[in-house]
């Protein structure tokens, strides 16, 4: 009887912890895409003429998406596709080498930007470029906002 006790605790307390790294990994990656998307707009405001530009402010939009990049994957265990109003679709877990290789590919992209931008010209001329990594992949890979 205590045998039998103390195995469905385990088995309690193992599916709870699974549940709860599920959920952390969506809070987790919910709170990388919310700064993303600050981010995003701050360099907007440039595109625009918003606001002045900001050489410090415009690397930092491109250092903050090359440290997403590299964190996000891990951030799509199995044990996260529901729960926690994720917008992640399940063709993450159908395609994942390809939605890893998308995030590859900002993570090099914003890499090089960060690199590369040395102006407002040259800002102007890059960011678009790197944006179209984020629609590209929302389009596929995220529940469509209604």
């Amino acid at each position: 009887m205590i045998r039998t006790v103390l195995v469905a605790t385990t088995f309690a307390v193992g599916i709870s912890v699974a549940l709860a790294a599920g959920a952390d990994a969506i809070k987790d990656r919910k709170a990388i895409m919310k700064r993303n998307g600050d981010e995003a707009k701050i360099g907007a405001s440039f595109m625009k003429g918003e606001a002045p530009f900001d050489l410090a402010k415009a690397k930092a939009i491109f250092a903050a998406y090359a440290n997403a990049a590299e964190k996000m994957p891990a951030l799509f265990p199995d044990d996260s596709k529901t729960g926690g109003d994720t917008e992640a679709l399940p063709v993450i877990w159908e395609k994942k080498d390809d939605f890893n290789a998308k995030f590859a590919k900002f993570g090099t992209d914003a890499k090089d930007a960060q690199a590369k931008v040395i102006d407002e010209a040259s800002f102007k001329a890059i960011f678009p470029t790197v944006q179209k990594n984020c629609g590209g992949c929302h389009e596929t890979f995220r529940k469509k906002k209604s």
